[in-house]
């Protein structure tokens, strides 16, 4: 049990109703786990408003409730405690309930719109390959050291947080990376944490269902850096129109990073292949095997990431060449007939181009490129017209299919994609709502020396419709529909 009085501490009370000198059990924002001698914290979100379940939360045994608003019912020898924000109230909570455990171990925050999994997922790779023990907090798995476990949001809950952060001090983890999606910093999930550097990689078209305007998404952003103290570092690529933006108000250490400007740390980009890339890094050359613009910003980020953490330059070097892709990030395979398909997370107009660009740079002669793709259903709009543009302008065939359409009508959603497609690319266009007859569909057009893009989903291993999820893995369902027709 713990001490309600040090849980509190730094939270800033507005009003309290009761004692905060008695012993509680847990923290919980979810009223349905609250049990004796528990606290419950009542947070207004965007379906529910936890303030409705005080009642229940207090029949189910709650020692203390923490709220934006006083119930006008008090029951005695409960203590009601009034906050001014009930998010950033838990999160720090969360934080002293585990006893801060992000003090002790290095937390190295990575946000942006695209590139955040892959440099938080090579960062633990590079770093379990120097010999760490290492923490990795994703939009793919939790893992502490070693051993894996799922996670459904870019940023957990503050209470997910802490605990795994505390099970990462228990098992002597010394540093952590972890996604700082715009969602987690606007509902204050990462208040009270302890950050020795935060990285910015890039900020494009995305989450405005949420955030409603471009500028409020990038200044959410930039609550990350504006939240460092000045032992910490704030790394961000300069060639991004915003990245300065991001290092306006931060107290930590500034550095940049570019391929296309003088910054701190400055790549080139001498050859990209198919197999590969040839970089350089600080006057020495980097092969790696990941490939594309963009994965060479990602490599610049972990490489002055891990400069920054006190790694050798050299040794640096030498790890990021044995790194490999992450998941659903441009993770491909050549089939029999020398068809190449190429499954990525790209979801969002930005990540799209970079993704075809790629592609078309590797191309040597009469490839085709056939892009499969949709967009999620109960997110952003406006993003699917250009989608559609994308796509359609920059593959020799696109095909329009189902991406998680949640709750919404795919043939709804697609057609909005279509409205993007210009006059001349319309006859380019397929459009199959089923996403696994679009993908075996892409097969059977492809011939040798082709490049099949399926976007979107990456990782992802299920399909979302009408609240339902079920199995599904492009990568897998690709391959498959490819193995097929080798026979």
């Amino acid at each position: 049990m713990k001490l309600l009085k040090d849980i509190l501490y730094g939270v800033g009370l507005t009003a309290v109703n009761g004692d905060t000198n008695v012993m509680v059990n847990s923290v919980h924002f979810d009223s349905r786990k609250v049990g004796m001698d528990d606290v419950f914290v009542a947070i207004k979100g965007l379906i529910t408003d936890g303030h409705r379940y005080i009642k229940n939360a207090v029949n189910q045994g709650a020692k203390a409730i923490v709220c934006e608003e006083m119930p006008e019912l008090v029951i005695n020898g409960v203590t009601y405690l009034q906050v001014d924000n009930g998010n950033k109230a838990l999160a720090i909570m969360a934080s002293n309930f585990y006893e801060v455990p992000s003090k002790n171990l290095k937390l190295v925050g990575i946000t942006g719109t695209n590139g955040k999994t892959t440099v938080s997922s090579l960062l633990y790779n590079l770093f379990k390959k120097a010999g760490y023990k290492v923490g990795l907090i994703s939009t793919i798995k939790i893992l502490v050291d070693e051993v894996e476990y799922k996670t459904t949001h870019t940023t957990p809950d503050a209470m997910t947080i802490n605990r795994y952060l505390h099970l990462m001090n228990q098992e002597g983890v010394e540093y952590c990376f972890m996604e700082v999606s715009s969602h987690g910093i606007h509902q204050k999930r990462t208040e009270g944490l302890h950050f020795e550097g935060a990285i910015f990689t890039n900020l494009s078209h995305d989450h405005l269902d949420y955030h409603k305007t471009f500028a409020e998404y990038r200044d959410t952003k930039k609550q990350l850096f504006d939240g460092l103290s000045k032992t910490a570092f704030a790394l961000t690529n300069l060639d991004d129109k915003n990245g300065m933006v991001m290092l306006q108000n931060t107290k930590a250490k500034k550095y940049t990073y570019a391929l296309k400007s003088f910054a701190d740390y400055r790549g080139q980009l001498l050859e990209n292949q198919i197999n590969g890339q040839l970089l350089k890094i600080d006057d020495n050359e980097l092969w790696s095997k990941l490939i594309g613009d963009f994965n060479a910003y990602n490599l610049l980020a972990i490489y002055a990431t891990a400069d920054l953490l006190g790694l050798e330059k050299l040794e640096i070097l030498r790890l990021a060449s044995e790194l490999e892709n992450v998941d659903g990030r441009f993770q491909y395979f050549i089939s029999k007939k020398k068809i190449t398909a190429i499954v990525d997370y790209a979801h969002t107009p930005d990540a799209l181009k970079n993704v075809l660009t790629t592609i078309n740079t590797l191309r040597t002669g009469n490839e085709n490129v056939i892009t499969v793709v949709g967009c999620g259903g109960d997110r952003d709009k406006s993003k699917r017209p250009v989608m559609g543009h994308i796509a359609s302008e920059m593959s020799n065939q696109a095909i329009f299919t189902s991406d998680n359409p949640r709750s919404e009508e795919p043939e709804v959603i697609i057609e909005e994609m279509e409205a993007g497609v210009e006059a001349q690319n319309v006859k380019k266009v397929l459009s199959i709502e089923n996403r696994k007859q679009a993908i075996k569909t892409a097969c059977k057009l492809a011939v040798p020396n082709d490049i099949i893009l399926v976007a979107g989903k990456g990782h992802e291993n299920y399909q979302e419709t009408k609240g339902k999820r079920v199995d599904f893995n492009d990568f897998k369902e690709v391959k498959e529909a490819l193995e097929q027709i080798g026979k």
